[in-house]
């Protein structure tokens, strides 16, 4: 049996009117920024952590070169340093994650549970909707 359209999860409840689908979609697009953020974010705890490992290699090698003032200085100010006052990285990520992050996501939830019965994505369903090929192979609706 072949099905047309969205899914009831991706169909607007009745009386949802189009400008509420909208700011809902740009709510969404909001949060899947955020969600990038938090991605970049991740990369850079991860990305400083690696820089910091190869310091060490960086000593170990300037110290058999000889270059043992420099190789002080990198053990002294950089190896285990804070990234910004007070904070490594996963500090960083564990203040977004428990703040903004989660602030962002919980109001994000409300707003489609209180507006769209916790219905996700309903404008791009709509959306989908209306730029497929109807009747097309690859732009079935589910």
């Amino acid at each position: 049996m072949t099905h047309d359209g969205p899914d009831s999860a991706h169909r607007r409840p009745a009386g949802l009117d189009d400008t509420t689908v909208e700011a809902l979609g740009k709510l969404s697009e909001a949060l899947e920024v955020v969600e990038r953020v938090r991605g970049h974010l991740y990369s850079v705890h991860q990305l400083t952590g690696e820089a910091d490992f190869k310091l060490d290699e960086a000593v170990e090698l300037l110290t058999k070169a000889g270059h043992t003032e420099l190789a002080g200085r990198i053990s002294t100010e950089l190896i285990g340093r804070n990234v910004v006052p007070g904070h490594w990285t996963f500090q960083l990520v564990e203040e977004f994650d428990d703040g903004y992050w989660s602030d962002f996501r919980g109001i994000e939830k409300d707003a489609r549970d209180q507006l769209a019965g916790g219905r996700r994505h309903l404008y791009e369903a709509e959306l989908k909707e209306r730029r497929r090929t109807h009747g097309r192979a690859g732009h079935e609706a589910r």
